[in-house]
């Protein structure tokens, strides 16, 4: 993806909550090699049985993917989203996972939304028309 974003300071985590952000990350990087296809396959998965994220605990989420992870803090914003989702996942619930881009100018971005907004993103992600989007699913 390709909107830059920066983070003036990434907020520290203390050495006992690292691990999961780390695991979400290294999963992350590695679905995010993948298709588009193959990643919207597996998020629809994974967001089986979640509930629906807060906007606190998607922010939650994300802090700690940032936290860290330099890449995420930064321009990688498709592994960054997809960590957070990942996240929130193991903690029970889901936020709404999205990727799209427009053309002029051209931008590519993956973000992640909760309560109908997008979670500490880029003031003009609500301009990019969404391409691909994972919400959590209500139960039968």
């Amino acid at each position: 993806m390709s909107v830059p974003s920066v983070f003036r300071t990434r907020p520290r985590l203390p050495l006992r909550r690292r691990p999961l952000p780390l695991l979400a990350v290294g999963a992350a990087h590695l679905i995010g090699r993948l298709s588009p296809l193959r990643i919207r396959q597996i998020l629809t998965a994974c967001s089986r049985g979640a509930r629906p994220a807060t906007y606190a605990e998607a922010a939650r989420a994300r802090g700690e993917v940032v936290a860290v992870s330099v890449r995420c803090a930064g321009q990688g914003c498709l592994p960054r989203s997809i960590a957070t989702v990942l996240l929130c996942r193991v903690r029970g619930s889901w936020p709404t996972w999205r990727t799209g881009m427009r053309t002029v100018p051209m931008v590519a971005h993956a973000w992640v939304e909760a309560e109908g907004q997008p979670v500490e993103d880029l003031p003009l992600t609500p301009g990019i028309p969404p391409l691909i989007t994972v919400a959590p699913r209500k139960h039968p």
